[in-house]
């Protein structure tokens, strides 16, 4: 069935309301309005606006709506990022855009909190190191490079709030899908031994960490984002102070010329553009550290219900996760007969397993799954596929860690929209 054919189907479907269906058709509706009515939606009706039929309908569970649907298109920006917010500037990639083992600086995603520094020349950048330490540091980027040994690990970045988009009822912040991580080659030196030689005391219990970012507002005395780690986070070995990414320069909205690599805790723990860190005797109290920011509830909660501040915890390692950046979603492969793959990854944890259906988790396969290049790094998988008949498929993918724990099926919801690992699905229909 063509595009003018589903336009057709759906202007007579929809023949008593012409706004909903020019809505629908050239994709100006957006958010819970447009989820709340597809859900109401018949078998009929959908097959109508995916130009096929559902050959495993029955297996569909109640509530979801086929991934064609429910995606919301978002503004593109340069090199592919899709924009989420111009300010502050945050931009996501597309998964089809995340294919590569290890992800390309321009293809990186963008979180930004305020405004990036002006003035980002690495010759005359440094890092204070003080707080709880014997010997307080400061330290320039030549200094890093002389004194410390230098590294390189890829390590995943991903932002707590990605999939915050897919949240029902809808929550507030940056309406991320699914493209805020990558997997980047970071070149720096281990946090440990910066701090190893500043010489921690006893009485440290957490790091604080500040950036020469600038709030939105203008004004100088307001701190964007000053997030901290534990310190035996801060201590692990793969904890890096990067200067380097893919074996070139940060990118400026990645950080340049120096940012905290702090992988398998969320995105905002590494910060960028860092010019401190402050060892400390308490638990950081820094901006977007307290409250609910970067926090879950303690406790399971219904959708919608409101928490109080007390009963927040912060968040540490992120959870399950994988992506499939092949086939793309809303393709129609020539042949049923498909090539799919991605990647997968589990905070501190090792993946073991990813496996993949087609007919709405009613059966798996398992895909072939690669061992992590180095620790924190994400896992590459693959395998083929053969749907049994013409129509729309949804190809979904589920990982399992060495805990045994696997991604839910749906999402988990909380008042911030963190921690989305729900299975990613992607649509295709073949002919």
């Amino acid at each position: 069935m063509g595009k003018k054919t589903v336009e057709r189907g759906l202007f007579e479907l929809f023949e008593r309301d012409a706004e909903m269906a020019d809505e629908l058709v050239f994709g100006r509706r957006t958010g819970a309005d447009r989820r709340g009515f597809l859900k109401g939606a018949g078998l009929a009706s959908m097959g109508a606006m995916l130009g096929a039929s559902i050959p495993f309908h029955r297996n569909m569970p109640s509530g979801f709506i086929p991934v064609a649907l429910a995606d919301v298109a978002k503004v593109e920006g340069k090199d592919g990022l899709q924009l989420v917010n111009d300010k502050p500037l945050n931009a996501e990639t597309p998964p089809h855009l995340l294919d590569d083992a290890i992800t390309p600086t321009a293809r990186h995603f963008i979180r930004n909190n305020g405004n990036p520094p002006e003035n980002t020349d690495p010759a005359n950048w440094t890092i204070t190191i003080d707080g709880e330490v014997e010997k307080p540091l400061k330290l320039s980027i030549a200094d890093l490079k002389k004194d410390f040994d230098v590294v390189e690990q890829a390590m995943v970045i991903e932002c707590a709030g990605n999939g915050r988009s897919f949240f029902d009822p809808p929550v507030s912040g940056g309406q991320w899908t699914y493209g805020a991580v990558g997997c980047s080659k970071w070149t720096g030196v281990r946090l440990a031994d910066v701090l190893k030689a500043a010489g921690v005391k006893k009485s440290a219990i957490y790091t604080g960490h500040e950036g020469a970012d600038t709030h939105l507002s203008g004004d100088e005395k307001k701190k964007t984002l000053s997030r901290g780690l534990p310190i035996e986070k801060a201590m692990d070995p793969n904890t890096l102070i990067a200067f380097e990414q893919n074996g070139g320069a940060l990118h400026i909205d990645n950080g340049a010329p120096v940012r905290l690599v702090a992988s398998g805790y969320p995105g905002s723990c590494s910060q960028k553009w860092l010019t401190r860190v402050w060892v400390r005797d308490k638990v950081h109290d820094g901006a977007k550290m307290t409250g609910s920011s970067y926090r879950v509830p303690n406790r399971p909660v219904e959708p919608g219900e409101k928490v109080e501040d007390k009963d927040y915890v912060i968040i540490g390692e992120m959870p399950v996760k994988s992506l499939i950046t092949s086939p793309m979603t809303r393709s129609s492969p020539s042949s049923r007969e498909i090539d799919v793959r991605g990647h997968a990854w589990s905070g501190a944890h090792e993946v073991v397993e990813v496996a993949v259906s087609y007919d709405f988790g009613q059966t798996w396969q398992k895909a072939e799954l690669d061992k992590p290049v180095n620790p924190f790094a994400w896992q590459n998988w693959r395998t083929k596929i053969t749907l049994p008949q013409a129509g729309y498929y949804e190809i979904w993918a589920r990982a399992t860690n060495d805990q045994g724990v696997s991604q839910p099926h749906m999402i988990v919801w909380n008042p911030k929209g963190y921690l989305n690992n729900a299975m990613h699905r992607v649509a295709v229909t073949v002919s």
